[in-house]
């Protein structure tokens, strides 16, 4: 087991005693919406994960697709905005059902779904829920991403750019970044926490360490007046985005010198490693 392995276990076991696993609860009774971010981009909220849509005529690009529950909810909202519901293209920003639940529709009217190849494999296979003590069951064929990459691409929407590259383990081992860089709209996905306490997957890769690395990125992407789409939670600019990666990196500097002191997970609450945050 390398030194990285082993930070992260120790981390990994009080960030379990202290950040409540997969909690919603922020967006569990709000209905599902429809919020401008700017120019030829809207958010779809109480849909599970937002749903972040860049309208066209031409059709409609989408940044992860919302719980299976919400599909038709999706799909109908989609319908009444520019571009009529076709969607040509679909990012996943992670792997976890409620970024993903709507995969399957869009796939089966062809849409392109790009995700990191991580997210493609743990949607192609049963992958274990820690939290659960479960199995969550491989999806069909057709709600599989299509197109995958391993550190990042590009693409163009009409001519507008969109870059996307990997969130090495923020939040699961499949994450990923979309940046529209000529509307300076930035999909972030899970990697920020604006609203709640944020979930780091243990048993999917993600870890605090990671964490602060990809927020980290995300602020060298970002610019003053970037507005940045979370998973869940309003659009925020850059200033949230330095004050949480702020608040990560003590957190993770002081589990770091924790665990070179051998303490356990308990052993570093009773130490207040939690104070102040």
């Amino acid at each position: 087991m390398n030194r990285r392995a082993m930070v992260k276990g120790a981390l990994g076991g009080v960030l379990g005693l202290t950040l409540p696993p997969f909690a919603r609860f922020a967006f569990s009774q709000e209905s599902p919406a429809v919020v401008p971010v700017s120019e030829g981009f809207v958010m779809l909220t109480g849909v599970g994960g937002n749903v972040l849509v860049r309208t066209a005529s031409t059709g409609q690009v989408l940044v992860d697709s919302g719980a299976a529950a919400f599909t038709d909810a999706v799909l109908s909202h989609l319908r009444k905005l520019p571009g009529g519901g076709r969607v040509t293209t679909l990012f996943n920003t992670h792997w976890h059902r409620d970024q993903v639940g709507g995969n399957l529709a869009f796939g089966r009217s062809e849409a392109t779904i790009i995700a990191h190849e991580k997210t493609r494999a743990r949607l192609a296979t049963d992958y274990y829920l820690g939290t659960e003590d479960r199995y969550e069951k491989a999806l069909p064929a057709a709600a599989h991403p299509t197109v995958t990459f391993f550190s990042g691409d590009k693409t163009l929407a009409g001519n507008e750019r969109i870059e996307y590259g990997h969130l090495l383990e923020a939040h699961t081992d499949g994450d990923i970044y979309v940046f529209f860089r000529d509307a300076n709209v930035l999909a972030a996905g899970d990697a920020i926490s604006p609203l709640k306490d944020p979930v780091l997957d243990w048993f999917g890769g993600g870890w605090l360490g990671g964490r602060v690395e990809a927020q980290e990125k995300l602020l060298k992407l970002s610019d003053e007046k970037t507005r940045i789409v979370p998973s869940y939670g309003p659009v925020v600019g850059r200033a949230e985005l330095q004050a949480e990666l702020d608040m990560t990196r003590v957190l993770f500097d002081r589990m770091l010198e924790l665990v070179k002191k051998g303490m356990s997970a308990q052993d570093m609450l009773d130490a207040g490693v939690m104070k102040g945050l």
